[in-house]
Order: structure tokens, then sequence, then C-alpha cells
């Protein structure tokens, strides 16, 4: 078992967890993450199992978990920690990814996926994303992944499908945003000013319980809620 926990200290640092069953990447990751004062690694892991149980242990603030690995792989983990109570933003580290792993891993609790090859730059600025309580989707586009959830959510009708105690206008609303609407035309659509969309649109983030117009498209999408009726 190669679990390696550093030495910790008293901090603002974001603590970072890295798995990853390849020491030398390890190594590298480590190194470079630590030329930003911002972050600091506390621990890192050869495989998921070691990543669940470090994740359990001493609660990073966020996991760099590759996809590929043995044990348990990147989202087989990421499917044992969506079960678990914790405050770790994953991001899936991937040399290549296709889209259905990207939705995959966004269903599964993953805060976005990196590629091992991106600049050191898009490291940091996903790492500060993801802590600033967004979702970091690269280069793939969001509504490719929206219809990628949509079909994976198609199903037989349901007699009645969860509103989330929205109304019929919050309702109308969810389903401009799943449809790639920006605030200043759904006001044009429903004719009301961009200040009552956004006061919807903060209602809506509150019931449902999202921070952001992408969790909420992808919450709605998951759960079904543009088409519920």
């Amino acid at each position: 078992m190669t679990m390696h926990m550093m030495p910790t200290t008293i901090t603002n640092q974001v603590r970072v967890l890295i798995a990853d069953d390849h020491p030398l990447f390890r190594e590298a990751l480590r190194e470079l993450i630590e030329t930003d004062r911002d972050f600091r690694v506390i621990g890192e892991a050869n495989d998921g199992r070691e990543a669940i149980k470090m994740v359990a242990d001493i609660r990073p603030d966020i996991l760099l978990l590759d996809l590929l690995m043995p044990v348990k792989a990147g989202l087989e983990t990421l499917q044992e920690l969506s079960t678990m109570t914790h405050t770790t933003r994953t991001l899936l580290l991937a040399a290549e990814v296709g889209d259905s792993d990207v939705v995959d891993a966004l269903r599964l609790g993953a805060r976005g996926v990196v590629m091992k090859q991106s600049a050191s730059e898009m490291l940091f600025k996903s790492m500060r994303t993801v802590m600033a309580g967004q979702y970091w989707v690269g280069r793939e586009c969001v509504s490719d992944l929206i219809d990628q959830m949509r079909e994976r959510a198609a199903a037989p009708p349901e007699p009645r499908r969860p509103t989330f105690g929205l109304t019929p206008r919050e309702m109308e609303i969810v389903s401009t945003v799943v449809g790639g609407y920006a605030n200043s035309e759904i006001a044009q659509k429903f004719e009301i000013s961009v200040k009552t969309v956004k006061h919807h649109l903060t209602n809506i983030f509150d019931k449902v319980g999202v921070s952001n117009r992408l969790e909420l498209a992808l919450f709605a999408v998951h759960h079904r809620v543009e088409q519920a009726k």
C-alpha cells in the first residue's frame, strides 16, 4: 500500500490530495502545485481504494483523481465517494476522455475534468474554479454535456415527475436555462425584466440547492425537471 501524508501546518492554503498510480507523475504534479503558495499537497494515493480512505481520514479540499487506476478506477472511486459525507471537491485527471466519461463523472459528483497534458495554468484555474463552487468543464461544450445527460436520462414517462416546489413560471425559467438562454433572452421571451429573471433564478437556486446556472442545468437534466408537467 502506497499512501503518503505530508506534514500538516496551520494555513489557509487549499489542501490537495493526488491519486494516481504513477509515482513520477505524482511527484511532478506535487512539485508543480507547490509552486503556487495558495495550494499545498497533503497526501498521495496510489489507487482508488487508498484515495477513498484518505478522503475520509484527512479531508482534503481538492482530490485530483486519475481516471485509470488499479484496484478502483476513477469512476468507481467517484461512485463510492458519492455515498460518503465529505466536502472534498474532486477533479478527474485524464490523458484522454470521451463525452460519456465527462457526463458520468459529473453525475457521480466530480466538479470537473482536467486533461493531464493541459498547461499548468489550466490546472490552477480549474482548482480555483471548483474551490469557488463552480464546475470546470474546460474545452467541453456545456450544451453538449446537457445533450448527453438528457439522452442518458431518457426513460418511459412517469405518472408524475418531481418539481421540487418550483412554480410553473420557475419551471419555464429552468427550461430556458437548460436551453442555454442568457438572462436578457429569458426576459425578452417572457416579457419580464432582467431583474425579475434574476429574482426567479435566486428562488430556483434556493429550492433545488444549486449555486449557479451550470449546476442548475445539470440538476434539471439529471432529475428531468425541465420536462416535468
